[in-house]
């Protein structure tokens, strides 16, 4: 029988979830988190240049890439949610975790479609969008800090102590 320590560092699915120790949930954040900031950089470029209509443009479509990409990382992030035994440390922050990124994951998607339905597309990023963009990475580099929680002092998803000291064996 494992313990629960043990188990949140086993994948329920490791064809979906990945292996143990290479979760793909980490490597799948990259492409919403990626697409997030550089949409905030385009519309603070936008604020900035003469003709800001492809950057206002890429931005909403950096943003749209950025939801696809988050819808992915929560299914995979939702199947490492059920290795970690409830009712633990680890679970409860697991849960911030996910309900902060769901939650952004909506702030972004209204972002996307208030600006493609808004108008706009030809002028620089209007101050809402671009107010709830910041809001809304802002929030993610709290989630993120929970990720980060998750895999280096829970050790959740990756490799048990037994394994971690293998490397340092001379």
């Amino acid at each position: 029988m494992t313990s629960g320590m043990e188990q949140a560092k086993r994948p329920v699915s490791r064809w979906l979830a990945g292996p143990y120790g290479h979760p793909f949930h980490p490597i799948l954040v990259t492409v919403p988190i990626g697409a997030w900031v550089a949409s905030l950089v385009f519309d603070l470029s936008s604020q900035a240049v003469s003709d800001p209509e492809f950057l206002t443009r890429g931005s909403m479509w950096l943003i749209g890439i950025g939801v696809l990409g988050a819808i992915a990382a929560a299914m995979v992030g939702f199947l490492d949610l059920f290795a970690i035994p409830p009712g633990t440390a680890a679970f409860r922050t697991a849960i911030v975790h996910m309900s902060l990124n769901l939650t952004i994951t909506v702030a972004y998607a209204a972002n996307f479609l208030w600006r493609r339905d808004g108008g706009g597309l030809d002028d620089a990023v209007a101050p809402g969008p671009l107010v709830l963009s910041v809001a809304a990475l802002a929030a993610l580099g709290v989630s993120g800090y929970l990720g980060g929680k998750l895999a280096y002092h829970y050790g959740v998803r990756v490799a048990d102590e037994t394994t971690q000291a293998e490397g340092y064996r001379h």
